[in-house]
């Protein structure tokens, strides 16, 4: 396990699915993911099961908050698309519990698994795409170290409009700068 000062980071467990559903068939959780239809439990047991296949340092992590002496599971993050060649990766993070929005949990686990990518896995770079539509996000990338270096114009489509992507990535060499300052 990762652990920061007030999260975790584990391994998604079954008893994770129920929710993981309920979170991603929540409008507001999923109006910053890619995700935009239902799911059942069925599809999500599914995907549970397809994780093994993956390589380990791709598959997801549970985010779990410290709760008196117990933990909470309240979102997962990842890192994906992982280049050793180039020793690049892309992240992705959810919060699914509306509660904990706004109280600092995501830029947390940001930086947690920034550390996991750089010291653990030797990596260069790590990006990630974020819609224009999401500020709460983008702010947190942006605390978290990430620079923007780029824009999918109308690069999705939601209730009737299009927007952009935008595209943000932090360096090595930029996080160690963050950690000694």
């Amino acid at each position: 396990m990762i652990y920061g000062e007030r999260v975790r980071l584990r391994s998604v467990e079954r008893t994770d699915i129920p929710n993981f559903v309920m979170w991603l068939n929540d409008p507001d959780v999923t109006e910053g993911l890619m995700m935009y239809l239902p799911i059942s439990t069925a599809e999500e047991e599914r995907w549970f099961d397809g994780l093994a296949k993956r390589p380990a340092e791709e598959r997801p992590l549970a985010i779990d908050i410290r709760s008196g002496d117990d933990w909470v599971h309240v979102g997962n993050c990842g890192l994906f698309n992982i280049e050793l060649n180039n020793r690049s990766a892309e992240a992705g993070i959810f919060i699914g519990d509306k509660t904990l929005w706004n109280k600092g949990y995501g830029t947390e686990v940001m930086l947690l698994l920034l550390k996991h990518g750089f010291e653990t896995l030797n990596l260069n770079r790590v990006s990630l795409r974020v819609y224009e539509t999401n500020p709460r996000a983008i702010r947190s990338y942006e605390k978290a170290g990430f620079i923007h270096e780029g824009r999918m114009r109308q690069g999705f489509y939601r209730r009737g409009k299009y927007h952009d992507i935008l595209l943000m990535s932090i360096l090595r060499k930029e996080w160690d700068a963050l950690e000694r300052a």
